[in-house]
C-alpha cells in the first residue's frame, strides 16, 4: 500500500516559489543582522565622533573622531542597510503570498509556534551548522523531500525538539539568546533543565550527542543530557526544506538524513520506558518514512550497502522493515 500521496503540479509550483522567495528574504535578513544596530554621528564637546549603537536605548561606543574615513564608513553603512531593507520588504510581500497559497493547497504544515523559532535560528545562521530539527516537526520536511503527503501518519506535536550539532565550540549562549529573542517569556523548566517553556506552555527541548556536548557554550541554556543514540542522527545527507506553517508563514527545516531518523524512531518505539502513546507514534513514523524513502526518495540508498554500515543496535529494525516490506509487496 502506498504511503505517499504525490503532490499535484500546482502544489509543487507553490513549494518551489515559496522556497525561492524564502531564500531571497533570509539573505536580506542575514545581511541586516550582520550590520550594527545603528551608526550615529555625535557631538561631544567641541568634537564629533562616529558611534556604534547597540540597542534602542542608544547605548553604544565610539569608533573614533569624525574624519573622511568615518564619513565613508557612515555612508556605506546607510547604503547597505537601505538596500537590505528594500530587498527584505520586496521578498517579504512575495513570500507571504506564497505561504498563504501553500497553506490553502493543503500542503504539509508545521506548527505555528515552531515557525518563529526556526526563522530566528536561520537569521542567526544556526540551522544546519548548530541546530537540527529532530522531532515530529521534521516529518513535514521529509514529506516535501518525498514530493508527497504521508497517508495516515501522525504528524502533530505540542513541543519542539532540536539537536545541538556544532562540530566546533560555539558562543556562550547562542541557543538561549535565540529563544529569548523569539519570546522573552521563555524560561527553563526547573524539573527538566534541558527544556525551555514559554508563557503559553510551548516547550522547546534541546538534545545532544556525546560527541557534540563539549561544543555547546558553557553558559548556554537549556542544558541537554548527552544521549548516545543522538549520534545516529549526525551522519548521512541532511534534508533542507522550506515548509508552510499553520499561521500562513514559512519556515526552513534542516533535519537529519531520513534513513537514520527513521531507524532512530523505530528504536525509540521499542523502548519500554518510553510513553506508550509516543512509542506507537514513533513506530508508525519510522516505518512510514522508510517506506517513503523506498517509494519516492531514490537519492537515499536503502540497499545492502547502507545496511552494512549500520550499528548493531539499528540493524534488527532495518531487517524487520525490509522483511515487512517484502511481505506486503507479495500480498
Amino acid at each position: 500500500m502506498a504511503i505517499i500521496r504525490p503532490f499535484s503540479p500546482e502544489q509543487e509550483r507553490a513549494l518551489i516559489n515559496m522556497h525561492q522567495r524564502y531564500d531571497a528574504w533570509i539573505d536580506a535578513e542575514r545581511d541586516l543582522i550582520a550590520l550594527p544596530y545603528d551608526l550615529r554621528r555625535k557631538k561631544v564637546g567641541e568634537y564629533e565622533y562616529l558611534y556604534e549603537i547597540y540597542d534602542r536605548s542608544g547605548n553604544g561606543t565610539s569608533l573614533g573622531a569624525w574624519d573622511e574615513e568615518k564619513q565613508r564608513l557612515f555612508d556605506e553603512y546607510r547604503e547597505r542597510k537601505k538596500s537590505a531593507k528594500q530587498r527584505r520588504e520586496g521578498a517579504s510581500a512575495a513570500l507571504s503570498e506564497s505561504s498563504r497559497i501553500a497553506r490553502a493547497l493543503r500542503l504539509p504544515l508545521l506548527s505555528a509556534d515552531a515557525g518563529p523559532i526556526l526563522r530566528e535560528a536561520d537569521r542567526r545562521g544556526l540551522l544546519g551548522s548548530h541546530l537540527l530539527v529532530v522531532g515530529t516537526n521534521a516529518m513535514a520536511a521529509y514529506s516535501i523531500e518525498a514530493a508527497g503527503s504521508f497517508i495516515d501518519v501522525p504528524d502533530e506535536t505540542e513541543d519542539f525538539d532540536l539537536a545541538w550539532a556544532a562540530e566546533e565550540e560555539a558562543g556562550e549562549a547562542l541557543v538561549w539568546d535565540m529563544l529569548k529573542a523569539v519570546d522573552p517569556t521563555f524560561a527553563i523548566n526547573s524539573e527538566r533543565d534541558f527544556q525551555a517553556r514559554n508563557a503559553k506552555a510551548y516547550e522547546v527541548e534541546i538534545l545532544v550527542a556525546p560527541s557534540r556536548a563539549e561544543t555547546l557554550g558553557t553558559k548556554d541554556r537549556p542544558k541537554p543530557v548527552p544521549l548516545p543514540e543522538q549520534e545516529w542522527l549526525l551522519p548521512g545527507r541532511r534534508i533542507d526544506q522550506v515548509v508552510p506553517c499553520r499561521d500562513g508563514t514559512p519556515a526552513r527545516i534542516v533535519a537529519p538524513d531520513p534513513r537514520w531518523f527513521a531507524l532512530h524512531k523505530l528504536w525509540l518505539g521499542a523502548q519500554a520506558k518510553r510513553n506508550p502513546l509516543k512509542r506507537r507514534k514513533d513506530t508508525a513514523q519510522g516505518y512510514a518514512l522508510l517506506d517513503a524513502i523506498a517509494e519516492a526518495m531514490p537519492h537515499y540508498d536503502v540497499s545492502e550497502d547502507f545496511a552494512d554500515g549500520l550499528p548493531a543496535e539499528l540493524t534488527p529494525f532495518f531487517e524487520e522493515w525490509r522483511s515487512r516490506r517484502l511481505r506486503e509487496n507479495k500480498q
